[in-house]
């Protein structure tokens, strides 16, 4: 990845990141806002209907003077003290008195808690009024409207309830009535937008989700909150318990405020924080850009121009040096480095071809001396021979003649070598089978290997059939071969195993050959490739100097693995397309 595209990436995520961070802190600090809004709103609902409750308790209380003092009342008081009183006069009294004032519930008891008339249940006319104890005490009076249980024949409802007491002479009359509590009663309240009143009813459809809260509110009966429902309808329900005058809970208010609001809002903090991401980004994009280019353009021609040096070609044109600060002294601190380079590679290149042309001579002049010294003796000898007989002089002749022939041939022999190696032909290239190419070099040592005055060596090949076809230069390839073989039979005087095999290699070959000779030391294996170096008797050193410079034309790398009394194995790999290589 470029050091531009990076920066892009770089760019990208710290947008994203801030736009992720600050979108996650306003949705967190708008639900902080809508919970504690929620909590006061509910707390302002809760406030109000505990008003509207006192005013409905006033309201009861005085509705309930008024008919106490009324008429019918009074006369109904009179007659309970005449011996004559016939209460079944009176079953019809409560209704037409809690429908003039407005009530839901109005009973009309005596003074042993008989009921004399009831609004809500007129057929328990002469039956005992729930409110008497057990032993026959008189209810209690309540100046003040209580929330309180009332047992209907249906059903069992909840209202405000009040007691008045009328007494004429020993006679006491009790009023007790009241409103009920009920949906209807909540519905005079005024509400905020999504926001609803109800009470928790049994069996009630509407609110039998709320049904675990109501439980746990009756039983700790203490306020409760939940959230309740799914997808868009989550509503926040705060429950709030009802309780009599003896603590025990009535009924269950449920205050439910509607999330539909918060998600909206949540929705659109969340397009706006994607909204403002996707424009963050490609403004940060178009500075980065920007930036990338004043600072990644001359990064990039820099290291342009350091793969160029690195492949070899040192004659490149100086990268730009009109930036600044420290990529601009880098360029030009590098434009001077290439330079300074050059002339020492120059002047590098022309004393390592003096010390080779030198060298050169003095290997050629070494190996032709010993061929000569032979040659020169034998050529005195012929000189002294001619004062011999005839017969003698041509014996001496005749053995002068095969000295000369093999001096000769050893001359010509050093003069072939040191001619090979100073003008290696540029290979030829083309497909070929490195298989047939180690097949056809192994046959050529089959007649000398199978020579009866030659130690036993035994030769194992382990060619692979999977290895593709490579771009090289049969012959030069196949005299490379040639050379490591018979350095291989070279280090096996005595005889001993050689290997030689083939392996894929990753884009490639892989050739190794293998002896179980004496092996070779540290510092012969670190010279084994200098020119002129050799570890043998009769060598001028150039043979596997000659092998590396064929695997350097086909690209590829040769290197040796041997240790004192192991053996040696040499490993060449070649790619299998070396303009793929040199690219």
């Amino acid at each position: 990845m470029t050091l531009r595209l990076r920066l892009f990436a770089l760019v990208a995520v710290l947008v994203t990141l801030t736009v992720v961070l600050v979108t996650s802190v306003v949705a967190s600090s708008a639900r902080q806002a809508f919970a504690t809004l929620d909590a006061q709103r509910t707390a302002a609902i809760a406030a109000q209907i505990r008003r509207e409750f006192a005013v409905q308790q006033d309201q009861i209380a005085q509705r309930l003077e008024r008919i106490a003092a009324s008429d019918t009342v009074q006369r109904t008081v009179t007659e309970l003290g005449r011996s004559t009183a016939d209460p079944a006069r009176h079953v019809g009294d409560a209704g037409p008195l809690a429908a003039a004032q407005g009530l839901d519930f109005l009973d009309l008891v005596d003074d042993r808690g008989k009921i004399l008339s009831s609004a809500q249940t007129p057929a328990r006319f002469g039956y005992r009024h729930p409110a008497w104890a057990d032993g026959g005490a008189a209810a209690p009076a309540t100046p003040a409207a209580l929330l309180q249980r009332i047992d209907l024949p249906s059903e069992h409802a909840v209202g405000f309830i009040a007691t008045r007491t009328v007494t004429a002479g020993d006679h006491r009359l009790y009023v007790i009535g009241g409103r009920r509590l009920d949906d209807q009663f909540l519905a005079a309240l005024v509400l905020p937008e999504g926001m609803r009143v109800r009470l928790y009813r049994d069996g009630d459809p509407a609110t039998d989700a709320m049904r675990p809260l109501a439980a746990r509110v009756r039983q700790t009966r203490q306020d409760a909150h939940e959230r309740i429902g799914g997808g868009d309808g989550v509503e926040s329900v705060a429950a709030i318990p009802l309780s009599g005058h003896d603590g025990e809970v009535l009924a269950v208010l449920l205050i439910a405020s509607s999330d539909r609001e918060l998600s909206d809002l949540m929705s659109r903090i969340r397009w706006t924080g994607v909204l403002a991401g996707a424009l963050g980004i490609a403004l940060g994009c178009g500075v980065s850009y920007l930036v990338a280019s004043r600072v990644t353009r001359p990064i990039e021609s820099l290291v342009d121009a350091v793969r160029d040096v690195a492949d070899g070609r040192w004659n490149v044109d100086p990268p730009a040096t009109d930036a600044s600060g420290e990529v601009g002294a880098l360029a030009r601190s590098f434009a001077r480095m290439t330079a300074q380079l050059s002339e020492q590679r120059d002047r590098l290149v022309q004393a390592e071809r003096v010390a080779a042309w030198r060298e050169l001579a003095r290997r050629l002049a070494h190996e032709l001396k010993n061929p000569l010294f032979p040659l020169r003796i034998t050529i005195d000898n012929l000189r002294r021979a001619k004062a011999l007989a005839p017969g003698e002089f041509d014996e001496v002749f005749d053995e002068s003649l095969g000295t000369l022939t093999t001096g000769l041939a050893s001359l010509n022999t050093v003069v072939a070598r040191f001619s090979d190696f100073a003008r290696m032909p540029v290979p030829e290239f083309a497909e070929v089978p490195p298989n047939d190419i180690v097949r056809h070099a192994l046959k050529l040592f089959d007649a000398q290997l199978a020579a009866a005055d030659r130690p036993p060596i035994r030769v194992a090949s382990d060619l692979d059939a999977s290895v593709e076809p490579i771009e090289a230069d049969a012959d030069q390839l196949g005299r490379a071969l040639l050379n490591l073989l018979l350095n291989a039979i070279d280090a096996m005087p005595q005889g001993g195993e050689l290997t030689i095999r083939t392996r894929r290699a990753k884009g490639g070959v892989r050739i190794d050959v293998a002896d179980t000779g004496e092996g070779l030391t540290g510092e012969e294996r670190a010279r084994l490739f200098t020119p002129y170096y050799t570890t043998k008797q009769h060598g001028t050193g150039l043979g596997l100097a000659i092998v590396q410079s064929v695997v350097a034309d086909h690209r590829g790398r040769i290197w040796v693995e041997s240790e004192p009394g192991r053996g040696t194995t040499f490993h060449i790999e070649l790619p299998q397309s070396h303009e793929t290589h040199m690219s």
